[in-house]
């Protein structure tokens, strides 16, 4: 854990800082508005903590055989579109009235941005695991299907209402709809678009981020 909190100190400190201000924009929403409505941007940004925690970790560790690896794998693909479905929030702006509707902006963009931040960083990290066991060229492939796969994994959040771990409470029923939409793409036209242009947005955003990144350290 010191070997963790040491490399990464920097990291933290910043995203503490920026978690600490959205949640002192809330606060003051809360405040001024006597609502508790966008209270759970708070469990929406814990969750989208759990996949950068995880790959934060598996970096901090000696490498891990392949089975172990892919059971990491599996449970950090299963959370990681939680980070950028916050975004997605957005969408509670248009139910709000008009009365300090900027001051909800800027607490759902601040939420978000936050997602999208560790959303980037645990991909860097899983790329950079990832090349530890695959080829470069596969791994960049893989790298591209998971941006696209987490467009999808938020369309399901977001319009169908399923949660990370409905694989284990209704798993049958998860399973189904994801069939449904891959079987019948021309009854489920949103489905494919949302996650198209959402997986989009993500790879150039990630590409983006990447790019000053790498800039950054060199």
């Amino acid at each position: 854990m010191k070997t963790i909190i040491f490399d990464r100190f920097k990291i933290f400190s910043l995203l503490s800082v920026s978690i600490t201000l959205s949640i002192v924009l809330l606060m003051v929403r809360m405040k001024l508005t006597h609502s508790f409505f966008y209270l759970f941007l708070i469990w929406n940004l814990f969750l989208a903590v759990i996949p950068f925690a995880i790959t934060t970790y598996l970096v901090s560790t000696p490498k891990l055989n392949k089975i172990g690896f892919a059971i990491w794998c599996s449970v950090w693909l299963l959370f990681l579109p939680n980070a950028p479905y916050i975004i997605t929030d957005l969408l509670h702006l248009k139910i709000g009235s008009n009365h300090l509707l900027w001051l909800d902006v800027l607490v759902v963009i601040s939420f978000a941005l936050n997602g999208l931040l560790m959303f980037s960083l645990s991909l860097l990290d899983m790329e950079t695991l990832l090349n530890q066991y695959l080829k470069r060229k596969t791994t960049n492939f893989i790298m591209i299907f998971i941006l696209f796969l987490s467009g999808f994994g938020v369309y399901l959040g977001r319009f169908l209402r399923y949660n990370s771990w409905e694989i284990l409470q209704h798993p049958s029923d998860l399973f189904n709809d994801i069939f449904n939409i891959i079987i019948q793409p021309n009854q489920h036209l949103e489905a494919w678009l949302f996650t198209f242009i959402f997986g989009l947005f993500l790879s150039i955003g990630f590409w983006v981020f990447k790019v000053l990144y790498t800039l950054k350290n060199s």
